[in-house]
C-alpha cells in the first residue's frame, strides 16, 4: 500500500522517508518535495482516529497535509489538514502531490 501511495502522489524514492523519535511517535510514510512535506499513517482499522503519535508527528514535522489510509469504506476529515481515506477510494480521494 505505501508503494501504491508513492506511486499515485508522483512521490521518487528519494522523497520517501520513514520517521520516529526515541519516544516511540512514528509516520510510515513522510515526503519531501523541496520545502512541502505530507505525512502519512496506514491503519487496519476501519475507524481510524486520531492519535498521541499523530500528533507527535504533526508538531514536530508540521506537514502540509496529513493522511491516515485505512480500512474503511469512506474517508472523511479527522482535523484541519488530516485526512481519512479509505484505501479502496485511494486513486479518487487522495490528491496529487
Amino acid at each position: 500500500m505505501l508503494q501504491q501511495v508513492a506511486a499515485h502522489i508522483g512521490a521518487s524514492p528519494d522523497e520517501c522517508f520513514f520517521w520516529a523519535t526515541h519516544s516511540g511517535a512514528e509516520l510510515d510514510l513522510l515526503v519531501v518535495r523541496g520545502r512541502r512535506r505530507w505525512a502519512f499513517e496506514f491503519k487496519r482499522s476501519s475507524a481510524p482516529t486520531f492519535t498521541k503519535s499523530l500528533r507527535a508527528a504533526i508538531d514536530a514535522l508540521q506537514p502540509a497535509r496529513t493522511f491516515v489510509i485505512h480500512a474503511g469504506d469512506r474517508s472523511f476529515h479527522l482535523r484541519e489538514h488530516v485526512t481519512a481515506i479509505a484505501a479502496g477510494r485511494l486513486l479518487e480521494d487522495l490528491p496529487v502531490l
